[in-house]
């Protein structure tokens, strides 16, 4: 099954594997038809952007969208898995477990568990891992490895390029949609950490990254352990000198970095009468230019509601309709809760974790070393290898039947 797999990347709609294992206990009994069934009953009830569907909760929709067998099987997923398992989200897990034959039908039509779905469902190292090859996992691990912390848009040209490469996905749409899924999959088995927007591979992760199908981990685990280790040291010395600074300098450093995110006529404002702003910036959304205020803190305590307070109320002043906060500190709960205060103006709160890594991205305060590593191809030449094989058929079967006659 997965060991003659040489087409890479071939699940669009990529699937949590606790999904997979919650159904591969449930769908055995129920014919594959069933559940195409029940998965075009549900695709058809799409509704539209003005009068969208809501299916947030299975256990009052399934009864009134529902009737008869399919209504049966929907309750079987929702009930059985748990309520973990949305009956209308169960066609990527469903393409899935046909593509791998972890399920089987039949003369009947009626779905077997396979051996290597028993594998699959038991979290068989061999049999996950072929298919996390197959599907590009350890690249995406690869990938994030040397970046991490990053955002998923930092990751997109070379999951873009390894997609274009290994599979028939090309939109960037689908390309995105194939980076999300994979990451939650990952973030689920605890081979990536989600901060926020923010993804960090773990120490699982490298180890992960580094292993084959074949053989345990070998120098590569090292090479991306040092790149994180050495990240990490680099990261916490930039908190370091940031401590250091002046509060004027640290002003600068913002002005930097606003500039760098493309916001316009940054200014540092004068050391008093700016009621309490430190940094005043246009910034252009769509054909709206807005004028936006920032106060910096560089303090590593805690800020509360009346820092908050104070800024919003110094926005008329400077003509601005929003405002952000920067700390090397944290951010008291009620200072947050205020910051998105209905009908009240926005105030952006950028803490001493959020600030790092909006530095990395920019390259405020440091520089990236760009780091190639090199790998055989193997599937290069499996492909290769395959490619022969049906050559030499090819040929043996131009011979001619009559020689072959006594």
């Amino acid at each position: 099954m997965v060991e003659e797999a040489l087409v890479r990347v071939r699940t669009p709609f990529f699937p949590l594997y606790s999904e997979v294992r919650a159904l591969l206990k449930i769908w055995p009994g129920f014919t594959k038809e069933a559940v195409l069934t029940l998965i075009n009953a549900l695709q058809d009830q799409r509704g539209t952007p003005q009068n969208p569907v809501d299916w947030t909760e299975p256990d009052t929709w399934i009864k009134e969208r529902l009737s008869d067998e399919n209504e049966a099987l929907a309750e079987r997923i929702w009930q059985s898995s748990g309520k973990q398992v949305n009956p209308r989200y169960v066609y990527g897990s469903y393409l899935f477990i046909n593509s791998y034959d972890l399920l089987v039908t039949d003369v009947h039509g009626i779905y077997h568990l396979t051996q290597s779905g028993e594998g699959f469902l038991n979290n068989e190292e061999s049999i996950v891992r072929a298919i996390d090859e197959i599907e590009g996992l350890p690249q995406l691990l690869s990938i994030l490895a040397p970046k991490s912390p990053v955002k998923r848009s930092d990751l997109l040209d070379e999951w873009g390029q390894y997609l274009k490469e290994r599979s028939r996905v090309g939109t960037a749409s689908a390309i995105k949609e194939a980076l999300w899924r994979r990451l939650r999959n990952l973030v689920e088995r605890g081979l990536i950490a989600r901060n926020g927007n923010s993804y960090a591979i773990t120490d699982e992760g490298l180890k992960y990254a580094a292993t084959t199908a074949t053989e345990q981990e070998d120098p590569k685990a090292a090479t991306l352990r040092a790149i994180k280790d050495f990240n990490a040291q680099q990261t916490q010395q930039l908190r370091d000198q940031l401590s250091r600074m002046g509060s004027y300098q640290f002003e600068k450093l913002v002005r930097d970095l606003l500039e760098a995110m493309d916001y316009e006529d940054v200014v540092v404002t004068k050391q008093s009468g700016d009621k309490g702003v430190d940094v005043v910036a246009k910034y252009q959304y769509g054909i709206t230019e807005i004028t936006e205020v920032v106060q910096v803190k560089r303090q590593q305590a805690s800020l509360n509601r009346p820092v908050l307070d104070q800024l919003r109320g110094a926005l008329p002043y400077h003509g601005a309709i929003r405002g952000s906060i920067i700390t090397l500190g944290k951010f008291a709960k009620g200072c947050k809760d205020a910051a998105i205060y209905p009908g009240a103006a926005p105030i952006t709160l950028i803490d001493g974790d959020k600030l790092i890594e909006l530095l990395v991205k920019h390259e405020i305060g440091l520089v990236k070393r760009r780091v190639d590593l090199i790998e055989v191809d193997m599937t290069f030449f499996n492909e290769r290898r395959e490619i022969g094989v049906e050559a030499s058929e090819e040929n043996e079967l131009t011979v001619d039947p009559s020689a072959l006659i006594d």
